[in-house]
């Protein structure tokens, strides 16, 4: 028991739910750490070498020993951070830096800062393309969204993708020269050739709206998106919906264990998992709801543990606005105004 360890140990059973093809109702333990710190959050990484956490922090990246929930060190001056990007085998990590519009490279065994690339506006999603091994980033610039590719052991780029839509999310890559990228706003799922580096197809994907969090599996040659209330499988060789799967409010990531063959889709609106088996190809059975904590939208699977991660702090009331403020202007016009303080910071370990 560490002085991190407040909270939980809370086991959960899948309330008598069985998956076919498993032949035993699934069970999932919960722990909450409170790991301190400022800042709030955006994507959760883990490097499955080591097993460790890259929490981002908004203005930091703090790592974390996924688990033990015990901080090991922290990367500053990442303003506006949204994620990061692993590349075990190139010893390189890479953040993005929404608030000034760079990529932060550092070394993963010192976290050292190496280089600061400046890729321009919009920086929110990233991920590493082991198979073309690329560095992705998926960027909300106007007046259309773009996709970067990063040469993880140079930092360099090596090429940029316009989009569809302004409201790229999720990236996942199928090993065969394809990189597919889910568009928020147009709720269509592109698909990047990497050899061109252009995009050769738009896929719809009703009825998923608001698709973010992504993974391919290669086995089954299917694409799982994530989405609000109704997240989808798509064939990956033609674009067709082939299931659907009823989830929560507030997704932002997807997470994929592809030995155990479970699909993790955060839903933040509820503060739970939903968990979801792939009996075969196109038949998916939610198996297990697993409550996290209010807000947690974001989550990363490390394969090896098969440890499943979140992060979310917990905020206490906001203070009242003084009463000549003007309401406030974000994203869309629609603003969350002032935010309460940091009461914990829930580090959260789902284990399987």
């Amino acid at each position: 028991m560490t002085r991190h360890f407040l909270a939980a140990l809370a086991f959960l059973s899948a309330a008598s739910m069985s998956a076919p093809g498993v032949g035993h109702a699934q069970t999932f333990k919960v722990e909450k750490f409170d790991i301190k710190g400022d800042g709030g959050t955006d994507y959760v990484a883990v490097e499955a070498a080591t097993g460790r956490v890259f929490v981002s922090r908004g203005t930091h990246m703090m790592v974390v020993e996924g688990a033990t929930g015990k901080v090991l060190g922290d990367i500053p001056n990442t303003p506006g951070v949204h994620g990061a990007g692993l590349v075990t085998k190139a010893g390189h990590g890479f953040t993005t830096n929404g608030g000034d519009e760079t990529v932060t490279m550092f070394d993963l065994k010192t976290l050292a800062v190496l280089r600061q690339i400046k890729v321009g506006p919009g920086l929110d999603g990233i991920m590493y393309d082991e198979p073309d091994d690329k560095i992705i980033l998926t960027n909300h610039s106007r007046p259309i969204g773009t996709l970067t590719a990063i040469d993880p052991k140079t930092g360099d780029i090596v090429a940029t993708v316009e989009l569809e839509d302004t409201a790229p999310e999720g990236a996942a890559a199928d090993g065969k020269g394809h990189i597919f990228v889910n568009n928020e706003g147009k709720n269509t799922m592109q698909v990047i050739d990497v050899k061109t580096w252009k995009a050769t197809a738009s896929w719809p994907l009703a009825p998923c709206e608001g698709p973010t969090g992504i993974a391919y599996d290669k086995a089954s040659d299917r694409i799982f998106s994530g989405c609000n209330k109704t997240s989808v499988i798509v064939d990956a060789s033609t674009g067709k919906i082939v299931a659907s799967i009823p989830n929560g409010t507030r997704v932002d990531a997807l997470g994929w264990d592809p030995s155990k063959k479970l699909i993790y889709i955060p839903n933040g609106g509820e503060g739970n998992v939903t968990v979801v088996h792939q009996d075969s190809r196109d038949k998916y059975t939610v198996v297990a709801t697993v409550a996290t904590f209010a807000g947690a939208k974001t989550i990363a699977v490390d394969p090896m543990t098969h440890n499943v991660y979140l992060f979310q702090p917990e905020r206490g009331p906001a203070p009242p606005p003084p009463a000549d403020a003007p309401p406030p202007v974000g994203r869309g016009g629609r603003g969350r105004g002032a935010q309460g303080p940091i009461l914990a910071a829930w580090f959260i370990v789902i284990k399987s």
